[in-house]
């Protein structure tokens, strides 16, 4: 290990300045140009210059590539402030530094070339059955994959896949599973497939994407599946992958939901429904606004005490282990599930103000259902924790 740390001692410097602040002077920007991500499906000029400007593709990218190497609470509070004037753009520069955590598991210098371009964005989808063959200085890589969330905004896209070596046997890793190996290259390389008709997150365009015979060298490929082989230090990159993602999640959610608590409290000011007194003079309506102003609060709280601890006590090499991966993936589904409840009830408790396009409510429900369906979010995250609770993880699957 003191070799590859020797071999990355040369960081480009850090910025100082705050992320948070950074994104939350973006708000007002980002609220203007909503409408029109929604409809195009993509982040417009200015905003998207003004976005890279404000580094906020370089949140968890290693510090000796040029990122910002934020702790993982400062990160979800930035993401949540992107989100709370846009889930699409939250959602999309979440995934842009979920896919900057490829750079410790890939050759320093491949991850300085790719991130040189201080507007360099990684995109690309989950592992799916496609394979990749191990041939000489590299891999052939043929095939299709979806869920490219920024992929416009990209100039990188990337592939998981399991490799085929020579003799047509599949790679295993250490724990005697198929590999999966992450290729990335140049965007001009694949096929883009325009797909994404879903009812939410719109402005994402996280679409489906080909590529047919593409060789990639191997020093444009890692192992990110294995958190003992990254090489970049630091207790950042101790948490998992998949953990990281986790926050990323919940840090559109909490956006969302605090956009709708805010818009719910300026409309209950002004909205008296026919028959009844106005909503902000409603008892059943006062309580029930104070009770998911707690649940969001003490949500948020749950999770930045858990990432805060793991961190100050994380390892500089060591992955975290099994009770802190416990952790952040309860804490994250918590957050998960509080911020869409919460997202419901207010669409509820808008009554007829929140169905109309337009509307400070509906785009946000949309985005929140659409949030809600994604792997992150899954109900069976908590049977998972518990599971490990009461037996610990003796497959090593836990994540």
């Amino acid at each position: 290990m003191d070799q590859v740390s020797t071999a990355r001692a040369d960081p480009v410097l850090r910025q100082d300045a705050d992320c948070v602040a950074r994104a939350r002077a973006l708000g007002p920007a980002i609220a203007a140009a909503a409408d029109e991500i929604e409809r195009t499906q993509a982040i417009p000029e200015p905003l998207l210059t003004q976005l890279h400007d404000a580094r906020m593709a370089r949140m968890l990218l290693p510090v000796s590539c040029g990122g910002d190497q934020v702790e993982p609470w400062v990160y979800m509070a930035a993401i949540e402030e992107l989100s709370r004037h846009d889930g699409s753009v939250g959602w999309n520069f979440f995934v842009a530094n979920s896919a900057a955590l490829i750079a410790p598991f890939i050759p320093l210098a491949t991850a300085r070339e790719i991130y040189a371009d201080p507007r360099s964005l990684i995109a690309w989808g989950p592992p799916n059955a496609c394979k990749a063959r191990a041939v000489p200085g590299g891999y052939r890589v043929s095939g299709t994959w979806g869920f490219a969330s920024g992929s416009r905004q990209a100039n990188w896209m990337g592939a998981h896949c399991q490799v085929l070596e020579p003799d047509g046997s599949l790679r295993l890793n250490r724990f005697g599973r198929p590999t999966i190996r992450t290729l990335l290259f140049r965007k001009e390389n694949v096929t883009p497939i325009h797909d994404w008709t879903t009812i939410g997150m719109r402005g994402t365009a996280s679409e489906s994407y080909s590529v047919n015979d593409l060789f990639v060298p191997e020093s444009f490929t890692g192992t990110r599946e294995d958190p003992s082989l990254r090489t970049e230090p630091g207790p950042l990159y101790a948490f998992t992958m998949q953990g990281l993602y986790a926050v990323g999640v919940a840090g559109v959610g909490f956006g969302l939901a605090r956009a709708m608590l805010d818009s719910f409290t300026a409309l209950a000011a002004d909205k008296t429904p026919r028959g009844l007194q106005r909503l902000a003079d409603n008892a059943v309506v006062q309580a029930s606004l104070a009770r998911r102003e707690a649940a969001l609060g003490a949500a948020r709280a749950y999770l930045t005490g858990i990432l805060r601890d793991i961190h100050a006590s994380a390892d500089e090499w060591a992955p975290i282990g099994l009770q802190a991966r416990m952790r952040v993936r309860l804490g994250c589904a918590h957050a998960i599930h509080t911020a869409t409840d919460v997202v419901d009830w207010v669409y509820k408790a808008a009554g007829t103000s929140a169905i109309f396009l337009g509307t400070p409510f509906e785009r946000r429900f949309r985005d929140m259902h659409t949030l809600s369906q994604q792997i992150q979010s899954r109900e069976s995250h908590f049977e998972a924790v518990g599971r490990a609770m009461f037996n610990g993880d003796p497959d090593g699957l836990f994540l």
